[in-house]
C-alpha cells in the first residue's frame, strides 16, 4: 500500500461570493509548484464552498415564525437561527438548552442544522472593522450549507479536470458531532469521482474468514483525517490535497452515506 499524503494548500485568500475555488485551488498547486496527477483528490472545508455560492444570511433579513420562537425558548436560541434551522431541515429530532438535532434537507443527521457562526463575515477583514455604530445587529451573518453539495464537487472536478487533463475527485466536508462520544469530527457532505462507501462483504480477513458486514465509510475516514490537516480555528488552510487513496477513484454520492430510517434504531 502507497503512503497516504494529506497536503494543506497554501496562499487560499478569504472566499467572497462568486469566486473560483477550481481557479484557486489550481493558482494554489501552481504556486506551491505541485504537479496535479491521476488519483489526486482536493478535500474542501464546507464554509468555503458556501461563501462562494452566496449561502450566507443576514440575520436581520429573517422573520421567525411561531414554531421557531417557541423552539427558541426551550432551546436558549436566537429565534431567528432556529427559523433558519427549521427551513433548512426535514424534521426536529431532539432539542436541549443550546442544541437543535435535525435531519437535514441534505439527508444526515445533524447539530443545528450546520449553520454556522464562526468566520463568517461579508467583509474580506472583519478583525479590522472598527467596533463603532456600523458594527450594528444588522451586520450579523451567518453561513448554511450548501445546497447540493454533490453538484458542487462535481462542477469543482469538471473544471480542474478539464484544464489539466487529468482524473481526480473531489469532497466537502464539514465538522459533527457525534452519538456517544465527545467531540467534532470531519465529515462527508458532499463529493464527486470517489467512492463515499467500498462494501467489503465477500472480502478474505488474514485467516480466510470472510467478511459478512464490513461496510468502511471511506469518505468520512478521508474527511477526518483531512480535518485534523484544516484546523477548525485560524488556521486559514480549507483545503487539502490527497495523494495515495488506497480506492480505485469511481462516481459517489452522499447518499451512499445516508443510513435508510427504516435501519436506524436511535430515531
Amino acid at each position: 500500500m502507497k503512503p497516504l499524503t494529506l497536503t494543506p494548500l497554501q496562499n487560499i485568500p478569504l472566499i467572497r461570493h462568486g469566486d473560483d475555488l477550481a481557479d484557486i485551488i489550481l493558482n494554489s498547486l501552481h504556486s506551491s509548484k505541485t504537479d496535479l496527477e491521476d488519483n489526486d483528490i482536493f478535500v474542501l472545508a464546507q464554509k468555503i464552498v458556501s461563501k462562494a455560492e452566496g449561502r450566507m444570511v443576514n440575520l436581520a433579513t429573517v422573520t421567525p415564525s411561531e414554531r421557531a420562537k417557541e423552539l427558541a425558548v426551550q432551546t436558549e436560541k436566537d429565534p431567528r437561527m432556529v427559523e433558519l434551522m427549521l427551513q433548512e431541515s426535514n424534521a426536529v429530532l431532539r432539542t436541549r438548552p443550546g442544541t437543535i438535532i435535525v435531519e437535514h434537507k441534505l439527508g444526515f443527521v445533524c447539530a443545528n442544522a450546520g449553520i454556522d457562526h464562526s468566520n463568517v463575515s461579508p467583509l474580506p477583514f472583519p478583525q479590522n472593522r472598527e467596533k463603532d455604530e456600523g458594527a450594528r445587529e444588522e451586520e450579523e451573518y451567518v453561513l448554511l450549507l450548501p445546497e447540493n453539495p454533490d453538484q458542487s464537487a462535481s462542477n469543482i472536478r469538471a473544471k480542474i479536470e478539464s484544464t489539466t487533463g487529468k482524473r481526480i475527485g473531489v469532497m466537502i466536508i464539514d465538522s459533527h458531532g457525534r452519538a456517544w462520544r465527545i467531540g467534532t469530527e470531519g465529515v462527508c457532505i458532499g463529493l464527486s469521482g470517489i467512492p463515499a462507501v467500498i462494501d467489503e462483504r465477500g472480502w478474505k480477513d488474514l485467516f480466510g474468514y470472510t467478511l459478512r458486514i464490513t461496510i468502511v465509510g471511506v469518505a468520512d475516514e478521508l474527511a477526518a483525517a483531512a480535518s485534523l490537516v484544516m484546523g477548525q480555528a485560524a488556521e486559514g488552510t480549507p483545503v487539502v490535497h490527497v495523494r495515495g487513496f488506497p480506492y480505485p477513484l469511481r462516481e459517489g454520492s452522499l447518499n451512499e452515506l445516508i443510513r435508510p430510517r427504516d435501519q436506524d434504531l436511535f430515531r
